[in-house]
């Protein structure tokens, strides 16, 4: 085969044995790679109402055609489960150079079942799997379980959980560090839970499988010569990095500001991109083989933080950690960002979980007994201490592992109508209310409050108008195609959208040809799109997922944007139901958003209809 290995490395940790699953050009045309591999391997294997923390759920890290090869930004691999935070499928994205040793090793797709009855990591390389004793990792952080495995290993690429997986917190994410710096983050959706419910400190690879591609003279021309365009459209970010979208989201009035009482953070400037680039600049950083180098390392100078160093905070860190919960401290947020990052935890989930509580405070419904701290907005220190209890479920720390759904309903009153989050997942910083495009996005996509679903790029170009509905519901169809595709080649977004296009046209189809030497079209990528959605959407379905589940937080619903440019905006209730129904009918879904047999049938997944249709 051409840019895949055909193999799918199935691992039994509670027999402690392998199986390869081989597979060939049709199924690689059908579900293309990572994303698509994962999907359809839990929908075939996870069943109906399974606990998402036990045995027999089972957890998918997978790679695409694109890794490896010549192709710029593809050393990224998907990773999906039934998340414990949401309940349903999920699947997140992280880069660095452990997705090119997974291809290495000769597999597309690893597949962890059962558990492990002791911690253990896992040693992949070309001639299978070993597991290993993992008991003496117990409570490390991410860099120190990588270096110390990277040891025994012999400069092994590594994907590690810290102490918030192995306590199964719910957004509990796992990362890989490498070069001592640069780190991949499975951000979204508790996957590092699932490993830690399994028992898995760390996966280990080693490998030197070629990946072979088919035309690898053309596919480097065409690489050259969109190389031009891709530099352009990605100057800002290889400049600035995410943080360049603060002060333009913020000057919008779109900057979710105090748990979204406000989008407007007044004491912007010191944590802007420009601001923190000019101050604190010390390296920019990259994923291998990618020319964007969007990632930084800052480095603190005077002040309480003096001298510390780590990663750069994303935007949306930045919004989660900072305007959600008042804070303008560049130091505190970067310390903030590296112990979510060690403790290995999702920003957004526990910046946007914390924010609920605090507003919570505001308003009486939680008191200092109930948390054993006063919780006031603009508190570092009252940050990073929760942080730190979240990851080892210390007092009120353990109830804010469990996200901020679970959290609203403990609480209780009015606590559920200030959560801001979709389908159990605490949305992001690109506004529910300010985008219409991201409203229907939000409400209809697989993972919930989600912007990697649809994606909200384009809607800050000046030919959305993000006043009017028109037109939205089709936008996200086609975004949320466009981004199934892209995890499935597993291809870095940034590159794709400002490099090659942010709609799926002939620059995917003829690179993917160059690749793999088949004679895709940009209307066959748009079905693969279409059936990966759906496929994701089948399983949600017997999960019990139907209208009524595709919802946006009653903030967004009923509390319109009280002040700046956007102020007024909201998605009301009839005006998402009304998106809904011309989403459903573009999707071929029927009025309760269930996919249809014939839409199934005719995107090849007729074999799930009766199951859809039962549920």
């Amino acid at each position: 085969m051409f840019g895949h290995q055909g193999r799918i490395l199935h691992i039994d940790l509670t027999s402690r044995k392998s199986r390869v699953e081989e597979f060939g050009d049709d199924f690689a045309r059908t579900f293309i790679g990572g994303n698509g591999f994962a999907a359809k391997t839990i929908w075939e294997t996870v069943k109906q109402g399974t606990d998402p923390l036990s045995p027999e759920n089972v957890i998918c890290i997978g790679v695409g055609p694109y890794t490896d090869t010549a192709v710029p930004s593809a050393s990224r691999a998907c990773i999906g489960s039934k998340s414990p935070l949401t309940g349903l499928f999920f699947d997140s994205t992280f880069g660095g150079s452990w997705p090119i040793t997974l291809k290495r090793t000769g597999h597309d797709l690893l597949v962890l079942h059962g558990k492990a009855d002791s911690l253990v990591y896992l040693a992949v390389t070309e001639s299978g799997v070993e597991i290993r004793d993992a008991s003496d990792l117990t409570g490390k952080w991410i860099s120190e379980t990588c270096d110390d495995i990277c040891e025994r290993e012999g400069s092994a690429d590594i994907l590690a959980i810290g102490p918030a997986g192995e306590n199964m917190v719910r957004f509990a994410s796992p990362a890989h560090i490498w070069r001592k710096s640069r780190d991949g983050i499975a951000g979204r959706g508790g996957m590092a839970a699932v490993l830690g419910s399994k028992n898995v400190k760390a996966i280990a690879l080693s490998g030197k499988a070629k990946t072979a591609a088919a035309d690898p003279k053309g596919l480097r021309a065409f690489v050259n010569e969109t190389a031009e365009g891709l530099r352009n459209g990605t100057a800002a970010l290889n400049k600035y990095g995410t943080p360049i979208l603060v002060n333009m989201i913020n000057k919008m009035g779109a900057l979710g500001t105090k748990n979204l009482q406000q989008e407007i953070f007044d004491s912007c400037e010191p944590i802007s991109g420009e601001v923190m680039l000019e101050n604190y600049l010390d390296k920019d950083t990259t994923c291998l083989k990618c020319a964007v180098a969007c990632g930084k390392d800052y480095l603190m100078k005077g002040g309480k933080w003096d001298g510390l160093k780590w990663k750069m905070p994303e935007y949306e860190s930045i919004f989660s950690l900072g305007t959600m919960l008042g804070i303008d401290d560049p130091g505190a947020l970067l310390r903030a960002n590296q112990l979510c990052d060690e403790l290995g935890m999702d920003t957004i989930s526990a910046g946007v979980t914390l924010s609920l509580a605090y507003e919570c405070f505001q308003r009486g419904l939680l008191t200092k007994s109930d948390t054993g701290r006063d919780l006031a907005w603009g508190d570092p220190d009252t940050m990073l201490g929760l942080i730190e209890d979240m990851a080892h479920r210390r007092g009120f720390g353990a109830n804010l592992a469990e996200g901020g759904q679970r959290l609203a309903d403990e609480i209780g009153g009015e606590a559920p109508n200030l959560l801001y989050a979709s389908r159990g997942l605490e949305l992001p910083a690109h506004s529910a209310r300010a985008l219409k495009g991201m409203s229907i996005g939000y409400a209809t996509g697989t993972r919930g409050g989600s912007h990697h679903d649809t994606r909200p790029t384009l809607q800050y170009g000046p030919d959305h108008d993000n006043t009017v509905t028109e037109g939205k519901a089709e936008f996200a169809v086609h975004s949320q195609n466009y981004t199934a595709l892209g995890d499935s080649l597993t291809q870095c977004r940034f590159t794709s959208e400002r490099g090659y296009g942010g709609t799926i046209n002939e620059n995917f189809s003829n690179m993917l040809n160059l690749v793999t030497g088949w004679d895709t079209t940009p209307e066959e990528l748009e079905a693969a799109g279409e059936r990966i959605c759906n496929l994701e959407r089948a399983f949600q379905v017997r999960e019990g997922v139907d209208r009524t589940r595709d919802m946006l937080p009653h903030r967004v619903m009923h509390e319109p944007i009280p002040e700046g440019p956007h102020k007024g905006m909201h998605c009301p209730p009839e005006e998402l139901e009304s998106m809904k129904d011309e989403y459903y009918a573009i999707r071929g879904w029927d009025e309760n958003g269930i996919p249809t047999a014939e839409t199934l049938t005719r995107l090849g997944l007729g074999d799930m209809a009766s199951e859809v249709a039962a549920s």
